[in-house]
């Protein structure tokens, strides 16, 4: 397998706190011997775990950069014992221009592993991950919210894996990130995922969903930040106790979960994220606008739960997810 291309400006085995780049050769019109600079920190003190901290996997996901880049400027390596790794914008060029994907190859980077060294720009940062990065963490954290396209209730997600002791390590970490809502969260498709990656490496291994319409509150990224120092805290990485809140526990049992549009038009919620519904019940019509006099296609929950997750903003097309629903356990 050829080497990656890309390069660290600064060391993994340093104490101390350092600030730089993931130097990726990317020779264009612009720029014939440029690179694409991706802003990384390394914090370490000592012996003890890694912490892998990511957010912007997806471009226009903002409560993971917000709380990253923060963090890259308050955390002390005093403050620690072991390793914390934090990429901020990992599709760095989609962050760039606020898009899910890449400007430059259309890349997707959670839909792109285990990568190509000798790829796309995306494929490359994949490899990068796959090969250097993951292999040097125990605790991996992956920062999502809906982006443009979706909106859910904040929640912290973990999977179900076939190695039982590594799935309740990650049901650990995802309680002690402590968002309002935890989720046992069922993927449409895991072909290519990051999340996919690290738990075949059998990493410990969490993700989270905090919002979206392709921007942050000032309570998503609260819960983001808080979320964070809790895992690192929970691992022995940051030194502190900390106090959990109530979290509502919920899963998702098949694809039931899942509501998607068979049509295109104009989307009209008719429940509100968060709430509880029977099924049956009427969570959305879908208007035909071409012209008026055509009555809505209506959307009904397929079995009983909360409303998790919607389409986002107001107009949707044939294929879509119109809205997700959690079960509680």
């Amino acid at each position: 397998m050829p080497e990656n291309p890309i390069q660290s400006t600064i060391s993994f085995g340093t104490d101390g706190v350092s600030h730089g780049f993931l130097k990726l050769p990317w020779s264009r019109d612009d720029s014939a011997w440029g690179s694409l600079m991706i802003p990384i920190t390394v914090i370490r003190n000592g012996s003890g775990p890694t912490a892998l901290l990511t957010g912007g996997n997806h471009g226009d996901e903002y409560e993971g950069p917000v709380a990253l880049f923060d963090l890259a400027n308050t955390l002390q390596y005093t403050e620690i014992s072991g390793r914390v790794i934090l990429i901020p914008a990992m599709n760095y060029p989609a962050f760039q221009v606020a898009r899910r994907t890449s400007p430059i190859d259309q890349g997707n980077m959670n839909r792109s592993f285990p990568g190509n060294p000798c790829g796309t720009i995306t494929e490359k940062i994949a490899d990068y991950f796959q090969q250097v990065l993951l292999p040097m963490a125990d605790i991996v954290l992956d920062i999502h919210s809906g982006g443009k396209t979706l909106d859910f209730v904040p929640f912290c997600a973990s999977h179900v894996l076939q190695d039982k002791s590594q799935e309740q390590r990650c049901v650990e970490v995802r309680d002690a990130f402590n968002a309002p809502y935890s989720l046992q969260l069922l993927e449409l498709d895991m072909v290519g995922m990051y999340d996919s990656a690290a738990e075949e490496m059998g990493k410990t291994f969490i993700s989270t969903e905090l919002g979206g319409g392709g921007s942050a509150s000032a309570a998503s990224i609260q819960i983001a930040k808080r979320g964070i120092r809790n895992v690192l805290k929970y691992s022995g990485i940051l030194s502190g106790g900390f106090q959990l809140d109530a979290s509502k526990e919920l899963e998702m049992p098949d694809e039931r979960c899942f509501i998607t549009s068979e049509s295109k038009g104009l989307l009209e919620m008719r429940v509100n994220l968060g709430e509880f519904v029977k099924t049956g019940d009427h969570v959305a019509s879908v208007h035909e606008t071409s012209r008026t006099g055509v009555r809505p296609l209506e959307y009904r929950a397929q079995l009983d739960g909360i409303l998790i997750g919607r389409h986002f903003p107001g107009l949707i097309t044939m294929g879509d997810v119109v809205a997700v629903v959690g079960v509680e356990k």
